[in-house]
């Protein structure tokens, strides 16, 4: 019996494309225009083994349209497309059970990646340390990024204080080791701009290492060249945490 994907996108040369590029890859597809046409095509779920959804539609968005399938559906295994990321769309879809997220306009290797992602973890479901943290009444999932999944080598992060190493996993279970340094001008425009030393073992560059790495992720769609990133600058925005950020070792 061959895998089945439900794509629901108002975009129809987006479904077109998707349909096209899962077809390719073996997949047998079905779609819908709009949150209640997918729901009523979804019906319990039982027809489906995962969903490709649209965060951003008229009339019912994605996130209702998300919970909408959770509640017909609870183990149902859903891919959020959308081309406005951010941490807070991630607790958001993380707390109504969304497994996944895809970057839009994407190429078929992304997308494929990203299928590829939720259907292995739904067989596996490996027991990894989540991205986000957030309380919620369904079990916390690990967000993946265009199909690749970030976990922390916490043993090594304070072996080298300029540095830290993640492991990121690819949507074929490949294990990639990826080295952040952290660029001392940027521990030093910190400094100025909040008057604070945060020194390099402080967590505070760990959640900005991961944040690098998840933006490059997120962008490329691929693992970084030389495995290898630079924390060279900071987001204006940041520095109000970096004011407020507890002087401890880092984790």
């Amino acid at each position: 019996m061959s895998t089945r994907i439900l794509i629901i996108d108002d975009e129809e040369h987006i479904r077109r494309m998707m349909r096209l590029t899962l077809e390719t890859a073996g997949y047998e597809v079905g779609e819908a225009s709009d949150g209640p046409d997918g729901i009523e095509l979804f019906a319990d779920g039982s027809g489906w083994d995962a969903v490709i959804l649209d965060q951003r539609m008229p009339g019912m968005d994605g996130l209702d349209t998300l919970r909408e399938l959770k509640k017909r559906n609870e183990d149902a295994r859903i891919v959020m497309a959308t081309a406005y990321a951010s941490i807070e769309l991630a607790v958001d879809a993380m707390k109504l059970g969304a497994s996944d997220f895809v970057r839009k306009p994407m190429t078929p290797e992304v997308l494929r990646n990203a299928v590829a992602a939720v259907l292995m973890k739904a067989r596996t479901r490996p027991v990894v340390k989540d991205q986000v943290s957030v309380t919620t009444k369904h079990p916390i999932q690990t967000i993946t990024m265009n199909g690749f999944t970030i976990l922390d080598d916490e043993e090594t992060h304070a072996l080298e204080a300029g540095h830290r190493r993640f492991i990121v996993v690819s949507s074929e279970g490949q294990q990639h080791e990826v080295l952040v340094e952290i660029d001392t001008e940027v521990v030093e425009f910190v400094e100025r701009m909040t008057g604070r030393r945060l020194s390099p073992e402080n967590s505070f560059w760990t959640s900005q290492c991961r944040r690098l790495l998840s933006d490059y992720l997120w962008n490329e769609g691929k693992v970084p060249p030389m495995r290898r990133l630079v924390l060279k600058d900071l987001d204006p925005d940041r520095l109000v945490a970096a004011a407020r950020w507890k002087s401890s070792k880092a984790s």
